[in-house]
């Protein structure tokens, strides 16, 4: 009985067909898994253009009340910082703390005064920047008396700045961390947030506030093209594989 023998290379191609399914079945799960990356980041960009087009109205909108103590525990980033905001009230000029800072003007310090309103709460104020040659507080003067401010509601900082922790104890500060300041300086009753002062008279002696840096990365378009890329450059790569298969058939 005669019959057809099989060619001397059927048996290599086998696995090799075997292994070009493999490769080719992973390609597709990672087309559609850089796919759905891609898509988040098209949903994000849209949220991160929203939130900057939502930050500029409120940076240019007329200043508001700013929250008190029954809407604290409501604050949050995403619907109050950068809001536009007022307070009214007298300085806690002996409280002042200073925060290193670092600006276009320079390396130095922010000038952080309480504010405190006529219901017994504190607000503490950001009145700007002065240089290290005028961080005593005689060179760059105080708040005094009462005071109306308007400004941008900030979100505390808590913790510290880059690789440098808060110590209260020795009166070194990298963040303008609310709680922790009002707890170094006894301040009962403080708002969860702080205000950049807008900008004011500006002399040699006075705090150069108005310096709020507003920006948001916003890398999300970057990113999509870079997983929409990766999804064709791996559909291009299962396509080529089962060309390969299909071709030796």
């Amino acid at each position: 009985m005669t019959g057809s023998a099989p060619s001397a290379n059927e048996p290599s191609r086998w696995p090799r067909n075997a292994a070009r399914r493999v490769i080719a079945t992973v390609a597709l799960l990672l087309f559609a898994l850089f796919v759905a990356l891609g898509s988040w980041q098209v949903q994000r960009l849209g949220w991160k253009l929203a939130l900057i087009e939502r930050v500029e109205q409120r940076v240019h909108a007329p200043a508001t009340a700013a929250p008190g103590p029954e809407r604290w525990s409501q604050v949050n980033a995403a619907d109050d910082e950068y809001r536009h905001v007022r307070v009214t009230g007298t300085w806690l000029d002996d409280a002042e703390t200073l925060v290193q800072a670092s600006t276009e003007l320079g390396a130095g310090f922010w000038v952080l005064t309480p504010l405190r309103q006529t219901d017994g709460s504190v607000v503490l104020i950001n009145r700007g920047f002065v240089p290290p040659e005028r961080r005593e507080h005689s060179a760059h003067g105080g708040g005094t008396g009462p005071a109306t401010v308007t400004g941008l509601l900030r979100i505390t900082e808590p913790g510290g700045g880059f690789l440098r922790s808060n110590d209260p104890s020795a009166n070194r500060w990298y963040s303008r961390d609310v709680q922790a300041i009002a707890a170094a300086r006894s301040l009962l009753q403080a708002a969860p947030y702080f205000i950049d002062a807008d900008t004011g008279p500006r002399s040699d002696t006075s705090p150069v506030a108005g310096l709020t840096v507003i920006s948001f990365h916003n890398n999300h378009l970057v990113y999509a093209i870079t997983w929409y890329t990766l999804a064709l450059m791996t559909a291009w790569a299962a396509w080529r594989v089962m060309r390969e298969e299909r071709s030796e058939r």
